[in-house]
């Protein structure tokens, strides 16, 4: 283990600096050259957290970049096309949205709210008022944007159009739904990603092909939310998004005191009412854990993934489901030697390096920890700390990890991982260690 102070630990905060500027396209960051050339929209929530450790002013502005991507009708693309790079597919002209820049016809999970308070709690210079106060109302019409164009029903669960916006690709908590996504008219393409990472990493082909039909379906249907909400062949209530999706309202409703928006507090309260209600759609009891709802068939998914424990991130507060999930994450991280796998190992799917079929990413740690350090098992919280850090000094800063071995998984050098070490593992970071 690297010890606080030491030059190893120093070595890895060097690194990790190194790779957010080497990803830094001036005023936007990217995930990785070459796998993923654009600015991706949640992995930017994580990179202004790791620049807010030694550059507030790029912190701020990596959050600014991202959301002057909006849209007019709010929604916050999950990819920014800032030009046309042939490694990546499906690069602007599959998505066809009539955006400048162009965009992706999706979102993703809103981590870029919870980036923005905690630069507000780390900088409270006038300069750094002002910029909150500008970002505030492009972040509660993204709000709005989720509760009303992805949870038209008023359910209290957030709907997913496409796996990739609840950013967890290929989970197996899509398989049912997926199945029924019709691929008849995709067509030949070339995927680029496995031309940079082993195919054995990455989704399969049957995946893409659904993944490029409901890109069919938005284009088709003029990126509509509400033909989207009426129509799409893939609806699914995501506990990942959803969780996420409440903690960012309280702490957009932070901001909100903060900046004097009292109008926008009630608005936040109602929507953290109805969550709070609704959420409890999403309780498997036979698994004792929150999974995915496909809202077309009303199944509920049969895996416990690791957007399952994101349950404490949202500060749901239910004591008997708490002490089940409890249980089942200590079950889990006694069956891997490094938290937390994206699937059960248990699970008949469980593959330990194929993307979020079983692998360890540093992000979902950082915010399972979180959620785990405010309900008070640090016992846990610390173990994924220190799990996180171990993977980092066995195998660098790569996208994600095999949970058993350790062994770098997907894309290397990569932001949102060497974000992570820098505001939560790295031995000299204490103000969001738990």
């Amino acid at each position: 283990m690297v010890s606080n102070g030491s030059g190893a630990s120093r070595d890895f905060d060097d690194q990790a600096v190194e790779i957010l500027r080497q990803n830094d396209l001036g005023g936007f960051t990217i995930p990785r050259h070459g796998l993923y050339p654009y600015q991706w929209n949640w992995d930017s929530g994580f990179v202004a957290l790791g620049f807010a450790t030694f550059d507030t002013d790029r912190a701020w502005r990596e959050l600014e970049t991202l959301l002057e991507a909006q849209w007019p009708n709010g929604m916050v693309p999950h990819i920014v096309f800032r030009a046309n790079d042939p490694d990546y597919f499906p690069g602007p002209d599959v998505w066809g949205v009539s955006v400048d820049p162009p965009t992706s016809g999706y979102s993703q999970p809103p981590v870029a709210t919870s980036a923005a308070r905690r630069l507000a709690e780390l900088d409270q210079s006038t300069a750094g008022r002002d910029r909150a106060r500008a970002l505030f109302p492009k972040l509660l019409r993204w709000h709005r944007w989720f509760h009303e164009a992805r949870d038209p029903q008023s359910l209290g669960v957030i709907a997913t159009a496409h796996p990739w916006e609840g950013g967890r690709d290929n989970s197996p908590d899509w398989d049912g739904p997926m199945a029924a996504v019709d691929t008849s008219g995709v067509g030949e393409y070339q995927r680029r990603d496995t031309e940079h990472v082993d195919p054995e990493m990455r989704p399969k082909k049957h995946d893409y092909d659904r993944y490029l039909a409901l890109i069919q379906f938005g284009r088709e249907n003029g990126w509509d939310p509400a033909k989207t909400a009426q129509s799409s062949p893939f609806w699914v209530a995501d506990p990942g998004t959803t969780m996420i999706l409440i903690r960012a309202d309280r702490d957009l409703r932070w901001l909100a005191d903060l900046l004097g928006e009292d109008d926008a507090v009630r608005e936040i309260d109602a929507w953290i009412e109805r969550a709070e209600d609704g959420v409890q759609r999403l309780w498997n009891e036979e698994l004792g854990a929150y999974c995915a709802l496909d809202l077309r068939s009303g199944k509920l998914a049969d895996g416990l993934t690791n957007a399952s424990f994101l349950a404490f991130y949202a500060g749901l507060n239910h004591r008997d489901r708490n002490d089940r999930l409890i249980a089942n994450l200590r079950r889990v991280l006694g069956e891997v030697r490094f938290g937390v796998p994206s699937l059960d190992p248990a699970h008949s799917k469980f593959d330990p390096l194929r993307y979020w079929r079983g692998p360890t990413w540093a992000v979902m740690n950082f915010l399972l920890a979180q959620g785990l350090r405010d309900t008070g098992y640090e016992d846990l919280a610390t173990r994924l700390r220190d799990d996180t850090r171990e993977l980092v000094k066995i195998s660098g800063f790569n996208e994600y990890y095999c949970p058993l071995t350790g062994r770098g998984c997907g894309g290397a050098d990569f932001s949102w991982t060497a974000a992570i070490w820098l505001t939560w593992v790295s031995p000299s970071q204490t103000s969001l260690a738990a």
